[in-house]
């Protein structure tokens, strides 16, 4: 069993966390607000840091999942980071979706301090992280990635060194902007059919069973029609991956028009107030112009 730290302890890192102890891990756990780092040693076995640095200390791998970049580097860097308490050898296991810029820029500073750091986002969602079934794409050195993946086992299903540092995040951008481009596809075609006076239920039927089949027609059609956003991957997420996704496409010049166009329609949603609506939300907006 190993030494471990997980850092951000939020709707997708508190499962993952409780995970890794329910495994027999030795968990750490470090949250901004330290009571909800206290709530979780009361339900799981591990105990509480007040600082990432302390978290850190004496670990042979220190997991994190919190909101973006700048949350990132708040929790890696500076006298009270993470990198300030690891020692030489440790590795840094990062769940954070962010930008394949800062896992670029965590992997070398690491590397300076004899520290490998892997950008590993996830795919899965909250209901992946509760049932230790998310899907975990890697980038970063081969060496640390087989000695973190049987311990990152806890909490996924699946887990792929993609390539170098930034590799994962930069599959996590094309996961989301496939997501994207299915669920508008999906809007506008079950707004065709209602306006239309269709048994939907036979329509969606029909349709399923051939090659438009997707996990978000399966998963998500009678709560689009019903008008029920509270099941998944918020708009203001999601907003943040598109947006990651259009700077990196700018770096390797490749065109995104359907990703801009889909990122202009959530942030229609957004208008609407549906910020915190799960992504499949873009039907509103056809539903109520």
């Amino acid at each position: 069993m190993a030494k471990v730290a997980f850092l951000g302890l939020g709707v997708m890192g508190f499962p993952m966390a409780g995970h890794l102890a329910a495994k027999g891990h030795e968990v750490v756990v470090y949250n901004r607000t330290f009571a909800k780092a206290e709530a979780w040693t009361k339900k799981h076995k591990g105990t509480a840091a007040k600082t990432p640095k302390e978290a850190a200390a004496g670990r042979e791998i220190v997991f994190c999942c919190v909101g973006n970049d700048d949350d990132l580097r708040s929790v890696v860097l500076g006298d009270n980071g993470a990198f300030a308490g690891m020692s030489k050898g440790a590795i840094f296991f990062d769940n954070t979706t962010a930008s394949a810029d800062v896992a670029r820029e965590l992997h070398a500073t690491g590397k300076k301090l004899g520290i490998d750091f892997i950008d590993a986002p996830v795919s899965g969602g909250q209901a992946g992280a509760e049932n230790g079934q998310l899907t975990v794409m890697c980038g970063g050195d081969a060496a640390a990635f087989d000695k973190a993946k049987p311990v990152a086992d806890s909490y996924a299903k699946a887990i792929t060194l993609i390539g170098p540092p930034g590799a994962g995040q930069i599959t996590k951008m094309m996961n989301q902007m496939c997501i994207a481009g299915i669920v508008q596809g999906l809007a506008e075609a079950l707004n065709l059919g209602q306006r239309a006076g269709l048994d939907m239920e036979k329509a969606m039927g029909a349709i399923s069973k051939g090659a438009a089949q997707s996990w978000q027609m399966e998963n998500r059609w009678q709560n689009m029609l019903a008008g029920k956003f509270e099941y998944g991957f918020a708009v203001d997420w999601m907003r943040k991956d598109l947006g990651i996704c259009l700077t990196e496409g700018k770096r390797w010049k490749a065109q995104m028009p359907l990703v801009a166009l889909v990122d202009q329609f959530y942030a229609r949603v957004q208008e609407r107030g549906g910020g915190r609506w799960d992504t499949s939300s873009l039907i509103q907006p056809l539903q109520k112009p």
